[in-house]
Protein backbone atom coordinates (compact mmCIF):
# COMPACT_ATOMS: atom_id res chain seq x y z
CA UNK A 1 0.00 0.00 0.00
CA UNK A 2 1.58 3.61 -0.81
CA UNK A 3 2.02 5.84 1.89
CA UNK A 4 0.26 9.26 1.94
CA UNK A 5 1.96 11.87 2.59
CA UNK A 6 0.40 15.89 2.19
CA UNK A 7 2.66 18.44 3.11
CA UNK A 8 1.16 21.10 5.53
CA UNK A 9 0.11 24.77 5.42
CA UNK A 10 -0.84 27.91 7.72
CA UNK A 11 -4.72 25.86 7.35
CA UNK A 12 -4.07 22.10 6.40
CA UNK A 13 -1.84 19.51 8.65
CA UNK A 14 0.79 17.71 7.75
CA UNK A 15 -0.32 14.16 7.35
CA UNK A 16 1.56 10.85 6.74
CA UNK A 17 0.02 7.82 6.41
CA UNK A 18 2.48 4.50 6.25
CA UNK A 19 -0.11 1.01 5.30
CA UNK A 20 3.72 -0.62 5.73
CA UNK A 21 3.93 -0.29 9.40
CA UNK A 22 0.31 0.80 10.17
CA UNK A 23 1.08 4.54 11.96
CA UNK A 24 -1.03 7.09 10.88
CA UNK A 25 -0.15 10.61 11.71
CA UNK A 26 -1.64 14.17 11.53
CA UNK A 27 0.06 17.01 12.62
CA UNK A 28 -0.33 20.64 12.67
CA UNK A 29 -3.69 23.38 12.15
CA UNK A 30 -6.71 21.92 10.47
CA UNK A 31 -8.86 25.16 9.19
CA UNK A 32 -9.21 24.36 5.24
CA UNK A 33 -11.38 26.54 3.04
CA UNK A 34 -13.02 22.92 2.22
CA UNK A 35 -12.62 20.39 5.07
CA UNK A 36 -14.60 17.87 3.04
CA UNK A 37 -12.28 18.47 0.09
CA UNK A 38 -8.77 17.68 2.30
CA UNK A 39 -10.25 14.97 4.03
CA UNK A 40 -11.38 13.32 0.83
CA UNK A 41 -8.41 11.41 -0.02
CA UNK A 42 -7.50 10.86 3.43
CA UNK A 43 -11.13 8.81 3.68
CA UNK A 44 -10.45 7.41 0.70
CA UNK A 45 -6.71 5.70 1.97
CA UNK A 46 -8.09 4.41 4.89
CA UNK A 47 -10.65 2.86 3.07
CA UNK A 48 -8.05 0.96 0.81
CA UNK A 49 -5.75 0.32 3.95
CA UNK A 50 -8.72 -1.10 5.29
CA UNK A 51 -8.79 -4.15 2.95
CA UNK A 52 -5.72 -5.30 4.13
CA UNK A 53 -5.45 -3.51 7.45
CA UNK A 54 -2.00 -4.09 9.69
CA UNK A 55 -2.18 -6.45 13.04
CA UNK A 56 -1.77 -2.81 14.88
CA UNK A 57 -2.85 0.34 13.75
CA UNK A 58 -1.68 3.54 15.60
CA UNK A 59 -3.10 7.41 14.63
CA UNK A 60 -1.29 9.51 16.03
CA UNK A 61 -3.22 13.20 16.38
CA UNK A 62 -1.08 16.09 16.93
CA UNK A 63 -3.31 18.92 16.31
CA UNK A 64 -3.09 22.75 17.87
CA UNK A 65 -6.40 23.51 16.52
CA UNK A 66 -8.86 22.11 14.29
CA UNK A 67 -12.31 24.32 12.83
CA UNK A 68 -15.99 23.07 13.18
CA UNK A 69 -16.05 21.57 10.03
CA UNK A 70 -12.55 19.76 10.68
CA UNK A 71 -13.83 18.08 13.41
CA UNK A 72 -16.87 16.47 11.94
CA UNK A 73 -14.36 15.77 9.18
CA UNK A 74 -12.19 13.81 12.02
CA UNK A 75 -15.00 11.95 13.55
CA UNK A 76 -15.76 10.34 9.88
CA UNK A 77 -12.59 9.37 9.83
CA UNK A 78 -12.30 7.49 13.24
CA UNK A 79 -15.53 6.21 11.83
CA UNK A 80 -13.98 4.10 9.40
CA UNK A 81 -11.03 3.42 11.76
CA UNK A 82 -13.62 1.87 13.57
CA UNK A 83 -14.49 -1.02 10.52
CA UNK A 84 -10.56 -1.55 10.78
CA UNK A 85 -10.99 -2.36 14.49
CA UNK A 86 -12.09 -5.82 14.63
CA UNK A 87 -10.81 -9.34 16.07
CA UNK A 88 -7.70 -9.04 13.32
CA UNK A 89 -6.82 -5.70 13.68
CA UNK A 90 -6.56 -3.42 16.91
CA UNK A 91 -6.73 0.16 16.40
CA UNK A 92 -5.52 2.61 18.97
CA UNK A 93 -5.51 6.77 18.45
CA UNK A 94 -2.96 8.55 20.34
CA UNK A 95 -4.11 12.55 21.37
CA UNK A 96 -1.86 14.81 21.80
CA UNK A 97 -2.30 17.80 23.25
CA UNK A 98 -0.52 20.80 24.37
CA UNK A 99 -0.22 21.51 28.34
CA UNK A 100 -2.61 23.87 29.51
CA UNK A 101 -4.85 23.19 25.99
CA UNK A 102 -8.43 22.23 27.89
CA UNK A 103 -10.19 22.46 24.56
CA UNK A 104 -7.80 19.92 23.14
CA UNK A 105 -8.05 17.33 26.01
CA UNK A 106 -11.23 17.81 25.86
CA UNK A 107 -11.69 17.28 22.48
CA UNK A 108 -9.76 14.01 22.95
CA UNK A 109 -12.22 12.81 25.49
CA UNK A 110 -15.11 13.74 23.49
CA UNK A 111 -13.96 11.72 20.50
CA UNK A 112 -13.28 8.88 23.02
CA UNK A 113 -16.38 8.93 24.26
CA UNK A 114 -18.24 8.57 20.58
CA UNK A 115 -16.17 6.56 18.61
CA UNK A 116 -15.34 2.32 19.95
CA UNK A 117 -12.03 2.85 19.76
CA UNK A 118 -9.10 2.54 22.10
CA UNK A 119 -7.29 6.05 23.48
CA UNK A 120 -4.65 7.06 24.58
CA UNK A 121 -5.34 11.43 25.27
CA UNK A 122 -1.72 12.40 26.08
CA UNK A 123 -0.15 15.43 27.44
CA UNK A 124 2.87 16.94 25.73
CA UNK A 125 5.02 20.51 25.71
CA UNK A 126 4.76 21.37 22.26
CA UNK A 127 2.94 19.97 19.15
Amino acid sequence: MEKLHIEGSAKTPSVNFDGQVGILEMRGRSIPENSIEFFQPLMDWIEAYGAEPTEETRVDMKLEYFNTSSSKCILDLFKRLEKINNGESQVLINWFYETDDEDMQEAGEDYAAIVDLKFEIQEIDEI
